[in-house]
């Protein structure tokens, strides 16, 4: 049984912050403000896997508010998703994901970001593909508030 997940997340772009997009600290004047690290881009990855599962999504099994999961980082929830997908007996096939932010490039990053997601779900990084685009200046993301990540995933159910 193949199951096909999507995953959105948004988060604002303040200072005092750090940006980490994919588990790599990205050098920026502003960061990401959030609960946990507020990794854009891993928090749709966690979603579009929930999903695909039938799991619900990162509020579910991570509330905020839960002093668990204050500051922490992104890729050990990721990996504790992927635990959740094992339990049920799903094996991850592939991810596609897309970042969206004005700022900063995401290009020089991409392959450590890859490396993160492939480790913490059991893939080759290969299967994991990372685009970022702009929002040609429209918006809150245009105006440099906040950056969105946007996920789909497929997984499959071994017997």
């Amino acid at each position: 049984m193949i199951r096909v997940g999507i995953g959105y997340d948004v988060h604002q772009l303040v200072e005092g912050y750090r940006c980490i997009l994919g588990g790599v600290e990205i050098p920026h004047e502003k960061g990401l403000k959030g609960y946990s690290d507020a990794d854009v881009l891993l928090h749709a990855v966690c979603d579009a896997l929930l999903g695909a599962a039938g799991e619900g999504d990162l509020g579910r099994h991570f509330p905020e508010g839960d002093p668990r999961w204050k500051g922490i980082s992104s890729l050990r929830l990721l990996e504790e998703v992927a635990s959740i997908l094992l339990q049920k007996k799903y094996s991850v096939i592939n991810i596609d994901a897309v970042i969206i932010a004005e700022k900063p490039k995401i290009a020089p990053f991409v392959e450590p970001m890859k490396a993160n997601i492939g480790r913490c779900v059991s893939i080759d990084p290969a299967d994991v593909s990372i685009k970022a685009t702009t929002n040609e200046k429209i918006g809150f993301i245009g105006r440099g508030e906040g950056i969105a990540a946007q996920a789909v995933c497929l997984i499959e159910h071994r017997k």
